[in-house]
């Protein structure tokens, strides 16, 4: 019986032509990988620049299409020019995509023609991804959930491809740090990549920093919740934090999850 990476390479076969929406996350790369081995030149990646990607993943984007062999492209996308997504409700991330979406649309119109796709897996299914409603509209592909796979099949195949991405962090837009209803501004946005890129210029490998107002929340993986307990090493990560731009500094004691909503009220760091 034909399993999930046939399958996928069938149905990029069968779409021929198209634009990956391609972030540098751990499915995207592999998508992007699978469809440059299936179509060649007929696939072109493409990595939307806001105020909302870290520096640091663009420049991960870039270098992980060279290393693939894709043409890449850097387009701007404008959704902080929409008040809607700036209001930062539960659709968020359903105008963020809806503008990534319309973007890409108009560049394959100009390219003659071909399939929008992008990463969404099978995982994702259970969640609330008001993006995926935004991708449905705009017709808009899943080739990995079309061929029923999940993020372990993804990593475990993107070690086989060598893909340096097998087991990247997982990584989210850095709108994602600001609590809902507190408006998305360019400053905020700033001030958190900044933190993010200082934490992890330490040696910390799974890091958010969840805005609190002038304050921030820093959540870190099992290995970084531990090594934060060392004083000289709370003092470092204090330093880091504040210097871009945050006042007091809390380490959530429960780590990093998913949405990043406390299960307990983090201690400070002093």
């Amino acid at each position: 019986m034909e399993g999930p990476y046939p399958a996928l390479r069938g149905i990029l076969r069968d779409l021929g032509p198209c634009l990956v929406a391609f972030s540098g996350g751990v499915d995207s790369t592999f998508l992007l990988k699978v469809a440059h081995d299936v179509l060649g030149d007929g696939v072109t990646a493409v990595t939307a620049v806001s105020p909302s990607l870290a520096a640091t993943e663009r420049q991960d984007a870039e270098d992980l299409a060279r290393l693939i062999g894709a043409r890449h492209l850097l387009v701007s996308t404008g959704e902080l020019d929409d008040p809607r997504y700036v209001r930062n409700d539960g659709a968020r991330c359903y105008y963020c995509k809806s503008e990534l979406f319309r973007v890409l649309r108009a560049l394959l119109a100009s390219a003659g023609g071909g399939t929008i796709i992008y990463g969404a897996i099978t995982d994702d299914l259970g969640d609330d991804r008001p993006g995926m409603r935004a991708a449905a509209e705009s017709g808009v592909r899943a080739p990995l959930i079309e061929a029923g796979l999940t993020k372990a099949m993804i990593r475990t195949l993107s070690r086989g491809l060598g893909l340096p991405t097998w087991n990247k962090p997982a990584m989210a837009c850095l709108a994602s740090r600001i609590p809902r209803l507190v408006p998305v501004t360019r400053d905020d946005l700033l001030r958190v990549e900044r933190a993010e890129a200082a934490v992890k210029a330490l040696g910390y490998r799974q890091v958010r920093v969840r805005l609190q107002g002038r304050d921030a929340r820093i959540e870190l993986d099992h290995d970084g919740l531990l090594r934060s307990t060392l004083p000289t090493e709370r003092r470092r990560l204090i330093l880091a934090v504040r210097a871009a731009g945050f006042l007091q500094v809390v380490v959530d004691p429960t780590g990093y999850r998913p949405g990043g909503r406390p299960a307990a009220p983090p201690a400070p760091i002093m």
